[in-house]
Order: C-alpha cells, then sequence, then structure tokens
C-alpha cells in the first residue's frame, strides 16, 4: 500500500479542542502499552492498597479477560465515580511530585484501562458497604450495591475494542502470556510478604501458572526464599549477596558469579525504592561491573535494591514509570560499580556450581556436552611456549612496562603426561582446590580435595592471574601515555567540547590529554602508550555518545582492559604445555588467593568440581 504525502491545505487550518473521549483514548495509549503493563498497573494498586493475596486471571493472554482480585482496604462507593476520572489519586499528597512513596500517583491507570476496554470494578472498604461501577469504552455506569468480602475486583473485558487499530499489534496469546508472567515473577520478587497467583482460564480451562505464598522469617531471609521460588535456588547457590551504601543511597541483593551468566537480560532485576525499574544508567553500570569477566554477548544475572529517599530520585519520566532520573547519577554508577566487584571479589576462586552439573549430566550416557558450558579451544598447533616477557618486549606493545615476571616458563616440564599420585608436601585436605594429581591431554589439571576431583584448565586460570597482575601493575603505575608528533585537531560542536571539558580530569585518568582550540574544536596531545596507532577521532565520537547517555565514559577503559587481556591471554600457559608437580600446585595456590579466578577472562570457568558422590552415584555404587 502506498501512502500519500501530506499536502499542506491553501485554507488556513483551524485549532480545535479535541473531546474528552479522544483524549481518554490517547492518554490511555502512552499507559496501557499491552495486556502485561494494564496488569502492571492493577498489581501496583493492590500493593498499594496493602494487599496480602493477589490474584490474577487472564483468558487469551489478556485480550478478553483481566481480572485482578486483592484484599487490600478497598475503596468507598463513594471513590468508586472519582477513581476512573483522570488525575484523580488519593496517593499523592499536597501535588508533591518530589516525595512519591507509592506506586501509584498520576490517577491515570483505570480511567485509561475504562477508556478502551469494558472495565468493572468491584469494591468494599473496612467499615463501608461494597459497591460496583462499570466503565464502557469510557461511559460510566452508576453506582450499584454488591456483596463482597474487603478488597477489590477488577475485571477487564475486550481490552482495545475501543482503539482497533492498538488491538492490531498486540502478539500472540503466547507471547502476551509470558509477558504477563515476567510482570508478575518481578513484581513477586520485591514483595516477599505478598503472596501471588496467576491462572490462564482459556476455553473453560482453569491452568495454575504462577503460584507464591507469602514467605516469613527476617527480610533477609524472606528475599532469599522468594527469589530461590522466583528465579530457582540454583541463583542463590551461584550468588554472593551486595550490601553497600554511599551518600544518599543504599544497595542491597545478590549477584551471580560471571559463571552463571545468561544470553539475554531476563535474570537482571533491579528496584529503585521497591519500584522495578529499566534505568540505563543501573543497567550500564551493572554491565560496567562485569565487564571483566564476560564476552559481550554474555549478560550478568543480579536482583538489586537500591534505597534512597525520595527526593534524590524522579519517578515522573514516563507513564509506565520503568524510566528514572537520579539526582546525584555518578554516585549511583559508582556505587553499582564497587559493590558488585567488591562481592565478586570476595567470592574468590568460586565458580558456578551449574557447571558441575552439566558436566556430570554430559557424563551420563546418550548426553552430549551442554553448549552453555564454556570451554577453551585446544591448541591444535601443539605445544606453545610463547614466553610473556618476549611477548611484552615485541614491537607491538613495547611501550608496554614489563609489568610481570616470568613465572612458569623457565620451569622444565617432565617428560610424561601423567604425575604420580604419591605426593609428600602437599596434602588434599589443605587447599580449597586440593592438591595436583596429574596432568591429562595437556591442559587440565587433575586435583583432588577431601570429598571431590577438582579439574582445571590450566590455560584459562593461568589467563585471570596474569590478567589481575596486569591490571594491579598499570593502577599501581598509571597509565603510560604517549607524546602524538602531530597533535590531532578534531573539529566538533561547542555543546561536545563543553562535555569533553567537563570530563577532562576523568579522561586524563586514562592516558588522553585534550585541549580546547579555537572554537569549534579540540586538540588531543596525548594518548595511552598501551592502545598503540589507533583512531583517535573515532574514540572521541564513541566517548561523546557514551556520555550523551550517562554522565560517564567507559571507552578508554574498555579498550585499555581489552588490550591487557588480550595479552594476559597470550602471555598464560597454553593449551598443549606440559606442567610438572610443582608447576601444576604452584598454579593451584595463586588461584585460591587470587580474586574472581573463578572464571577466565571471557567468563567462562577455569575449574570444575566433582563431588565424590555424584562421582560413585555415576557408577552406582550408592
Amino acid at each position: 500500500m502506498i501512502v500519500e504525502k501530506h499536502k499542506i491545505q491553501n485554507v488556513q487550518p483551524v485549532i480545535k479542542q479535541l473531546d474528552e473521549a479522544a483524549i481518554n483514548r490517547i492518554a490511555a495509549g502512552e499507559v496501557i502499552e499491552r495486556p502485561s503493563s494494564a496488569i502492571k498497573e492493577l498489581i501496583e494498586n493492590s500493593i498499594d492498597a496493602g494487599a496480602k493475596n493477589i490474584d490474577v486471571d487472564v483468558a487469551d493472554g489478556g485480550k478478553t479477560l483481566i481480572r485482578v482480585i486483592d484484599d487490600g482496604c478497598g475503596m468507598t462507593p463513594a471513590d468508586l465515580p472519582l477513581a476512573v476520572s483522570r488525575h484523580a489519586t488519593s496517593k499523592l499528597n499536597s501535588n508533591d511530585l518530589f516525595n512519591i512513596s507509592t506506586f501509584g500517583f498520576r490517577g491515570e491507570a483505570l480511567p485509561s484501562l475504562g477508556a478502551v476496554s469494558r472495565l468493572n470494578i468491584k469494591t468494599k472498604g473496612v467499615k463501608t458497604e461494597a459497591a460496583e461501577l462499570t466503565v464502557d469504552a469510557g461511559l460510566v455506569s452508576k453506582i450499584k450495591p454488591i456483596a463482597l468480602n474487603r478488597g477489590t475486583v477488577i475485571e477487564l473485558r475486550d481490552l482495545f475494542y475501543a482503539t482497533p487499530a492498538r488491538l492490531k499489534f498486540l502478539r500472540t496469546d503466547r507471547t502476551e502470556l509470558q509477558e504477563i508472567n515476567k510482570i508478575i515473577k518481578s513484581l513477586s520478587i520485591a514483595y516477599p510478604s505478598i503472596s501471588f497467583k496467576l491462572r490462564d482460564i482459556s476455553n473453560n480451562k482453569d491452568r495454575l501458572l504462577f503460584n507464591v505464598v507469602s514467605e516469613k522469617g527476617v527480610p533477609e531471609e524472606a528475599l532469599k526464599q522468594r527469589i530461590s521460588r522466583v528465579l530457582d535456588q540454583s541463583f542463590i547457590d551461584n550468588s554472593c549477596m551486595v550490601k553497600a551504601d554511599r551518600e544518599n543511597f543504599r544497595l542491597s541483593g545478590f549477584v551471580a558469579l560471571p559463571t552463571f551468566s545468561r544470553g539475554s537480560t531476563n535474570l537482571q532485576h533491579i528496584y529503585i525504592n521497591q519500584r522495578p525499574v529499566k534505568d540505563k544508567i543501573l543497567i550500564g553500570a551493572v554491565r560496567a561491573a562485569y565487564s571483566d569477566f564476560l564476552a559481550k554477548d554474555r549478560y550478568p544475572a543480579v536482583v538489586l535494591f537500591l534505597e534512597c529517599h525520595p527526593q534524590f530520585v524522579d519517578v515522573n519520566v514516563h507513564p509506565s514509570k520503568l524510566e528514572v532520573r537520579f539526582r546525584e547519577p555518578g554516585v549511583v554508577r559508582g556505587l553499582v560499580i564497587s559493590a558488585i566487584r567488591h562481592a565478586l571479589a570476595e567470592a574468590g576462586h568460586r565458580s558456578s556450581s551449574t557447571i558441575a552439573g552439566a558436566a556430570l549430566g554430559a557424563l551420563q550416557a546418550n548426553n552430549t556436552f551442554p553448549k552453555s558450558l564454556y570451554q577453551m579451544d585446544l591448541n591444535k598447533n601443539g605445544p606453545a611456549k610463547l614466553s610473556l616477557n618476549r611477548l611484552l618486549e615485541s614491537p607491538e606493545t613495547s611501550q608496554i612496562d614489563r609489568v610481570i615476571d616470568q613465572e612458569f616458563d623457565d620451569l622444565k616440564a617432565p617428560n610424561g603426561s601423567f604425575i604420580d599420585n604419591d605426593i609428600k608436601d602437599q596434602k588434599s585436605s589443605q587447599y580449597p582446590l586440593g592438591a595436583a594429581r596429574g596432568q591429562v591431554h595437556e591442559n587440565y589439571i587433575i586435583a583432588q580435595t577431601e570429598d571431590s576431583v577438582v579439574i582445571v584448565d590450566q590455560h584459562a586460570a593461568h589467563e585471570r592471574l596474569v590478567y589481575e597482575k596486569l591490571k594491579k601493575q598499570m593502577e599501581a603505575s598509571s597509565v603510560v601515555r604517549q607524546v602524538l608528533l602531530i597533535p590531532e585537531i578534531i573539529e566538533l560542536s561547542n555543546s561536545d567540547i563543553s562535555i569533553l571539558i567537563d570530563k577532562k580530569e576523568q579522561l586524563l585518568k586514562y592516558g588522553l590529554i585534550l585541549e580546547e582550540f579555537g572554537e569549534n574544536a579540540i586538540v588531543i596531545r596525548e594518548t595511552p602508550a598501551i592502545l598503540g596507532d589507533f583512531n583517535v577521532e573515532s574514540l572521541i565520537l564513541d566517548i561523546l555518545d557514551e556520555l550523551s547517555n550517562s554522565e560517564n565514559s567507559e571507552k578508554l577503559h574498555e579498550q585499555i582492559t581489552s588490550i591487557l587481556s588480550r595479552k594476559a591471554c597470550h602471555g598464560s600457559i597454553r593449551s598443549g604445555r606440559r606442567l610438572n608437580q610443582e608447576e601444576m600446585n604452584a598454579l593451584l595456590r595463586e588461584m585460591e588467593i587470587t580474586p574472581y579466578s573463578g572464571q577466565c577472562n571471557h567468563g567462562r570457568p577455569t575449574y570444575i568440581e566433582l563431588k565424590l558422590k555424584d562421582i560413585e552415584r555415576l557408577f552406582g555404587r550408592t
């Protein structure tokens, strides 16, 4: 279909006031995008009402029926007409938009739902009579008395029937139902004390899709129980607790080990004052915190709660209330990054326990090794004996200080690939990763603990150790700069120049020195030596793009750490290198004292621990 271009009329156009129905339907499109957003608004109203039990029934992915039942405080009959009137709310005091402590405050959810569908509300307050009200595409009925227990029942039928164009953009029933499930799960994590149920009653069937009861105990334990029910116990088993505060903000929650990463952001749940959000600053901070541990196509799993006084965060940015603005975004970003990295450092050499489970499953008959379990590729070209010191002396990296000593290359490897089991100097019970018993396939170290067998990928493990040493040396000596023989002049707008000048000190920390050059240009005089010969202008433009979306830029840091990571990979023990007993045990001991050693620079596991009892089960011994 060819759409005709809009033509300007010769007649002077007349400005007219839209009728109330059109206004409400346009506004409804901003608040209610799909069935899941309608359910989100209704559940949030239930939470604000103090409900302890919230039941949700849907049919046909929420397109034909949405029913939300709660046992909250309810409403009085006199409140009902106001509840379906636009911009009427009981949750905003004195029009103070800087002190919002509830989900709702706009007074738009119920009027929007009533404008695009058939809405029925039944409610009973604490000491009032029960009443019923219906709204059909904006037309409000009279209030009727009914019999009802305390609480509210809201039925939404034929969503978007009054706006057929919006109805055409909805996805399949299955897809819409999945989105509804995600919304309810996300809200249930934030409120462990509330019971949630989701039923699909399509085609006269009753399928219970989600059900969590109110969790008991202290808040911290209740949260762990709720997370284990919603996200699975494996998340709790493979995560670290986060607790930190900075200035006006407090951060808590759980962050998963890098080896527990996923291929999407589905396991990222971030809340501000218990409100689920998808904020760019917070998502970017989480990504930055894991930047040293994950490949670009992997995403960390986190459940984080950020708390602050409402005056330090603006939730009135978008009708969906998923975007926020912070008064101090730099403080928030720094808090998230430092707290996560500290938690992961405290985990030491821990690696995901699910990897061992996957490995044991692969050992069963007729099973193939799961693709989700990362493994370093074997060196098919035979043993590699590249010295890290020699690498750092190459022309490509001649300007980098020789930052670490040779650790393994000077040690002579034994002729055999398997070491005698008689270990006299180190006992398996003394160390978390045990004592080395041998090496197989010139890449995997077999170690024994008191109750398990540990398999270590020597290349991946040593890569992490070398990388951490390179980073420490870099931090201690600062970034080495190189003076450009011919300074780079880059023409920019005045606004872009102002942004870069404001971040001049931050860029200096990473070895980039710039100055204003005339009215519409900057001059780059020094760059990080480690980057060598690169496109300076392209880097500056990337930094500007990043600064336009946030208060900070990590482009320089990412490029520097990427080079360090690459050099650590090239300078580490290669697959195919035979190690003797002393070398293997030295590697194990270094792993035990080095933070983040449970995964290599790409997020792959460096070792797998197989419990003896699990191995015995494989052989039918238990």
